[in-house]
């Protein structure tokens, strides 16, 4: 199970252990702010893309935001492309709902967008539609090992 992976992967900063796996559904921004009592943009929202390499590439942004089209052209230079849920179960090994920034095979980049930095702590998801763990922005992206914060979400409407 995905959400075992990313415990024993979060063992390496002593963090498996504090993987919260909830009764309730989490597998949605608005599902997992509800169940935590948190708004909507605490939650650290990661977007499976097709990358330029017929891989991925995983954007985490806070929960209130959606990619922008012309911000990751122009970030990136080629258009952004949502994984179905097979690609994404193939590409990161975490069903849609449940994917997240953690335990990805090495071929997957990761990205932390700017609109997470208004928080003092986010909420990812941890392998599963009902897992999530909270943590500081310093941890997400260490734990993450991310290639760099970009700035290329914009606010949903």
């Amino acid at each position: 199970m995905s959400v075992e992976q990313v415990r024993t992967y979060l063992d390496r900063w002593n963090r498996g252990k504090d993987v919260v796996e909830m009764d309730l559904s989490t597998a949605t921004v608005e599902l997992a702010a509800a169940a935590l009592g948190v708004m909507p943009a605490r939650i650290a929202k990661s977007i499976s893309l097709r990358d330029s390499s017929d891989s991925a590439m995983i954007i985490v942004t806070a929960g209130d935001m959606k990619v922008d089209n012309r911000k990751f052209r122009d970030r990136f230079g080629f258009k952004p492309r949502m994984l179905s849920s097979e690609e994404a179960l193939e590409f990161t090994g975490h069903a849609i709902g449940g994917v997240c920034p953690f335990a990805l095979p090495p071929a997957v980049t990761v990205y932390l967008d700017n609109s997470m930095k208004r928080f003092t702590t986010v909420f990812p998801a941890c392998g599963s539609g009902n897992s999530l763990i909270e943590l500081t922005l310093a941890e997400l992206e260490e734990y993450s090992q991310c290639s760099g914060w970009v700035d290329v979400c914009i606010e949903r409407n």
